[in-house]
């Protein structure tokens, strides 16, 4: 029997809409899932825009704030010229006309009740939005929400926190992490209840902040949540309410006690202090870009069991015309063939090169076995049915290439497409209960991070181009834990996933995850070890991990002098 599909209501203050809500709308309404069926309004806002520029100025000067208001508005503008202009990423704020996108949709106007922050939905405007019957509403729109509006849809109303509601409750959105310089933004779907941003969180997730750039910063998150609400009702209607409500639940399980204040916008004087702490912060950035420049590099040690004391690896430090990154390790003829990223700032384009290592660790210059048009990266390698493969990322080219070994290890083959039209990096691939599993990075929409979500397909052959989606993509959604860092592994009967911590800045770290579920519907890992870039002050990250027959090799990043 075909399920129904859910009947969605919006919360707008108009038909202008930021793009990404524009996006996620349009997902909705493609889908076999949802329908949008009903807008509800707000006509208040429109009322209150008719105020003339002159009426608010007139205001302030009885208030004798006008020269408050001056000073407010140098120090916007300053703080605009140096963190807040247009940035490199598709503005996802932009507004977009939605009166096309919405035509047809049954539309009901109307005038909530304001009370200082809150609005209230009541009357006949309640009333007849509660005979609509409709499954789930989408806040995009009024102040804060309270009142019968919140059980006027079965599952409630969602609504966006751009914001970790753990340590940010309030707004604006994605703006005090970057003046705070966080190392990451956090963001959260959440159903609203009485309690301010403390709703029950359908979902969460972790991106690295742009403390340079209000704009991106605030892009980039709002490019990868306009997914959050298609990929919930997508579960909840393929899974059926008590599943869903059930997992929800046990999500929530867990008292969560906020301890922040709650986020306002700056007073003139905290706008002063974040303005100069940008100006020296970016001061200070130019003159460490000016004098050094950052390189990654290769560490290693040979023992008869994985290595675990960083500081007692050797170094293999490039010239400083390149960087060598993404170390992965073949063991033939009692040797060690370690294939790498090999990246020459002149061409700013990367190939994939092969370092022969003996077993005492003595080893030859890194010669070139597979250059592409576009940038080629982490060599993930694997043996299947006596041949050898390569799987290296190739998102420049917009596919993910396979290439198979004709003469081990110098020459090799474009095979096929293993897929198409898409941005995934870092492959990683694995072999566990008769399938084949493939770890990737991804974004569904242009703007996103590929640092903060991790996506898991399957296949009876790792080289097949018929790859099937989880069913619970991502399966992780954070910067701290997302892209894969090398080759899962087996330890002491456990499997293991090296995972990238970025949350600092891209490559800062790497983790060992330990994967405690894996199948077709479901998928779970816990972060068993944490490694961050400690060990040595010259060294400021740290993001591939990878061992073979008693060689233990990472990659590390320098910070060296230009001159």
């Amino acid at each position: 029997m075909e399920k129904r599909k859910l009947r969605i209501g919006l919360l707008l203050d108009g038909t202008e809409l930021a793009a990404w809500a524009y996006r996620m709308i349009e997902i909705i309404g493609q889908s076999d899932y949802a329908e949008i069926s009903l807008i509800v309004q707000n006509s208040l806002p429109a009322e209150e825009r008719r105020l003339t520029l002159a009426s608010k100025i007139a205001n302030k000067i009885r208030e004798r704030r006008f020269w408050t208001s001056v000073i407010r508005l140098t120090l916007a503008t300053l703080v605009r010229l140096l963190i807040g202009k247009p940035g490199r990423l598709p503005d996802a704020s932009k507004q977009v006309d939605g009166t096309e996108l919405l035509a047809g949709v049954e539309v009901i106007k109307v005038y909530p009740r304001r009370q200082q922050f809150s609005d209230y939905i009541e009357g006949d405007d309640l009333a007849r939005i509660q005979a609509r019957d409709l499954d789930v509403f989408i806040r995009l729109g009024f102040r804060i929400l309270r009142g019968g509006i919140l059980g006027s849809a079965r599952y409630g109303v969602w609504s966006y926190h751009h914001g970790d509601n753990r340590v940010n409750r309030g707004g604006p959105a994605n703006y005090w992490e970057v003046m705070e310089s966080s190392p990451e933004s956090g963001s959260v779907l959440q159903i609203l209840t009485e309690d301010l941003d403390g709703g029950r969180v359908l979902y969460r997730s972790y991106s690295s902040t742009d403390d340079m750039s209000l704009a991106d910063n605030r892009s980039n998150v709002q490019w990868k949540t306009l997914h959050f609400i298609p990929r919930k009702l997508k579960e909840l209607q393929e899974e059926g309410e008590e599943t869903f409500f059930a997992r929800v639940k046990e999500e929530n399980a867990h008292l969560q006690i906020y301890d922040r204040p709650l986020y306002k916008a700056p007073t003139n004087s905290e706008l002063s202090a974040h303005l100069w702490n940008k100006l020296s912060q970016k001061l200070r950035r130019k003159w460490d870009d000016t004098c050094y420049f950052r390189q990654w590099f290769l560490l290693y040690d040979i023992c008869d069991k994985r290595s675990t004391s960083l500081w007692r690896f050797k170094h293999i430090t490039p010239p400083k015309d390149r960087f060598w990154a993404d170390p992965f390790i073949v063991t033939r003829d009692n040797k060690y063939y370690v294939f790498i990223e090999e990246f020459l700032y002149a061409t700013n384009k990367g190939h994939i090169s092969v370092i022969v290592m003996n077993k005492d660790g003595s080893f030859e210059p890194p010669v070139s076995v597979l250059e592409a048009p576009h940038h080629l990266s982490y060599p993930f390698i694997l043996e299947f049915e006596g041949d050898v493969y390569m799987i290296p990322e190739s998102r420049g080219n917009r596919t993910l290439e396979l290439y198979k070994c004709t003469a081990f290890p110098h020459k090799w083959e474009f095979q096929k497409n293993l897929m198409k039209d898409c941005q995934v990096v870092d492959p990683t691939l694995f072999q566990c209960q008769g399938k084949w599993w493939m770890f990737v990075n991804q974004i569904e929409t242009e703007g996103a991070s590929l640092w903060d979500e991790l996506f898991l397909y399957y296949s009876d052959s790792p080289i097949s181009d018929t790859w099937t989606p989880h069913q619970r993509n991502p399966i992780v959604s954070d910067v701290k834990s997302a892209r894969p860092a090398g080759r899962l592994f087996v330890h002491n009967g456990h499997l293991y996933r090296p995972s990238q911590n970025s949350s600092a800045h891209y490559g800062y770290g790497f983790n060992i995850c330990e994967i405690t579920k894996l199948t077709e519907t479901d998928y779970e890992e816990r972060i068993v070890s944490r490694v961050e870039p400690k060990w040595d002050r010259n060294i400021v990250s740290t993001h591939t991990i990878n061992y073979e027959d008693g060689l233990t090799i990472i990659d590390g990043q320098l910070r060296r002098r230009r001159w």
